[in-house]
């Protein structure tokens, strides 16, 4: 095969590589029932006046599956950490017991079980998109090439083979995530 050919094909499997990366990143942070350190990820803390990730600035854990435990390392941000996580509108209702903020993860109603499955869904579709505009911009490369009308149609079958395999490990990672969404 073309050097070319299988420089564009590498690129190509990156190109769908990152989107199941940023698919399953993303899926993540859509909670399935049970309490994660990573459903407050997207909180920010005002800290001394900038805004810096909860991470940074607490220690995040579960110590139960329906119960998420902030512990500040400064105790004088327990308010600013209970006021962040209000503020980050993610359904929950912090308590401050003085030493840390306790979130207690309510169970998914089934509506909301429904919206998650759709917003994961969502997720998968702009991961298929992610993937389709890798091979739209595989197959653009391979016509640009210098090559035999044959060793064209190959490549452009090989990168809509590559295509078809990631559209199947996109459903399949949607299929597990909207199962365990919709266990109850």
């Amino acid at each position: 095969m073309d050097d070319e050919i299988k420089f564009i094909l590498d690129t190509t499997k990156e190109g769908m590589d990152s989107a199941i990366a940023h698919l399953e990143k993303m899926l993540v942070k859509i909670r399935a029932g049970k309490a994660s350190p990573v459903m407050l990820s997207s909180v920010m803390v005002e800290y001394y006046g900038s805004p810096t990730p909860l991470a940074q600035v607490a220690n995040v854990n579960t110590p139960d599956a329906r119960t998420i435990s902030v512990q500040p390392w400064e105790k004088n941000m327990l308010q600013e950490i209970e006021k962040a996580i209000m503020n980050a509108n993610l359904g929950f209702n912090p308590m401050n017991n003085g030493d840390f903020v306790i979130i207690n993860v309510p169970p998914l109603t089934e509506e909301r079980r429904r919206d998650l499955a759709k917003q994961a869904k969502a997720e998968a579709e702009d991961a298929k998109i992610g993937v389709r505009n890798a091979r739209q911009e595989a197959n653009k490369e391979i016509r640009g090439l210098d090559v035999s009308e044959d060793l064209q149609k190959n490549a452009e079958a090989d990168v809509q083979a590559l295509t078809d395999k990631y559209i199947k490990k996109i459903d399949a990672i949607f299929e597990v995530k909207e199962a365990e969404i919709m266990k109850v």
